[in-house]
């Protein structure tokens, strides 16, 4: 299964009639309506608007991150919501070169999904192919699938705790690639947490430079060179992905999918549960 569709093909799979479903997930951490808004503006039409905060998160209460996962009972109600069944083809975009699809690709994989593709470039790709928006909203289902036409599972695959992280931290079995900026990992500028710095030992890869000047993604050939550079002789699946909550951290996990790097996984609380706790060590 292809990990990225173009606008191109995609606008080709809608007038077919080809059955997929089709997701909008823009989104601002500064400003969370802002993703709303914009849907309603215009959007790939037959798109269904899903939030970061409501759908992909959980509530926070001071200890879990700023976008804690929901429950698998909550997340499979979201994808039942949804029409997802555990046979759905899906298409999904933002318009922030896929920083939020990303977070909803890989919870449909941790949970079992596997024909999902990230549109290249997002809306703007969509926009600057000459296609049209729509500006209709569409509404989920009230009707839900029933339970056994979705994937059961009692846990995110590939998904660490901090107690995890902690663990690594003496048996350093795993290497923590870090995908905030440079700045905000070295803890300098840092505006989103109430600590700055980085969890010990991690390095560090901002998920823009997955990416090309156009905001899509690079190559497989020189994500996969880019990432051996820094990961030399480290396998893939020796690859915990973390950042500020858990967002994009997914993105270079992506990349390395699209490079070839396979079975890596994601710490979904990510710096902002772990310097939470005082008692965690930090590095700046």
């Amino acid at each position: 299964m292809m990990l990225l569709i173009e606008a191109t093909e995609l606008k080709k799979d809608l007038e077919s009639g080809k059955e997929f479903l089709l997701f909008d997930c823009r989104f601002d951490l500064v400003n969370p309506k802002a993703g709303y808004e914009s849907y309603l503006d215009g959007h790939i039409p037959s798109a269904i608007y899903v939030d970061v905060d409501h759908d992909l998160a959980s509530e926070k209460n001071g200890q879990n991150g700023r976008h804690p996962l929901p429950t698998i009972e909550q997340w499979l109600k979201t994808c039942a919501s949804l029409g997802i069944t555990k046979d759905s083809n899906i298409v999904i975009y933002d318009n922030q070169s896929c920083m939020y699809a990303v977070r909803m690709w890989w919870m449909l994989r941790a949970t079992g999904h596997n024909k999902i593709r990230l549109l290249n470039g997002g809306y703007a790709a969509w926009l600057a192919a000459g296609f049209a928006g729509e500006t209709t909203e569409r509404h989920r289902s009230n009707s839900s699938p029933s339970p056994s036409g979705n994937t059961a599972t009692d846990e995110y695959k590939d998904a660490l705790l901090a107690s995890d992280i902690l663990n690594n931290l003496s048996s350093k079995k795993f290497v923590v690639l870090d995908a905030r900026s440079a700045d905000r990992f070295r803890g300098e500028n840092e505006t989103l947490d109430p600590v700055g710095g980085h969890i010990p030992g991690a390095i560090n890869r901002f998920f823009k430079n997955n990416l090309d000047a156009n905001g899509q993604f690079k190559s497989a050939d020189v994500l996969a060179k880019e990432f051996k550079e820094l990961l030399g002789d480290t396998p893939s699946e020796s690859i915990i992905h973390q950042c500020g909550s858990g967002i994009t951290a997914c993105h270079n996990m992506f990349a390395m999918e699209l490079a070839g790097l396979k079975s890596s996984m994601i710490y979904p609380g990510s710096w902002s549960e772990w310097c939470a706790d005082p008692a965690r060590p930090i590095e700046k």
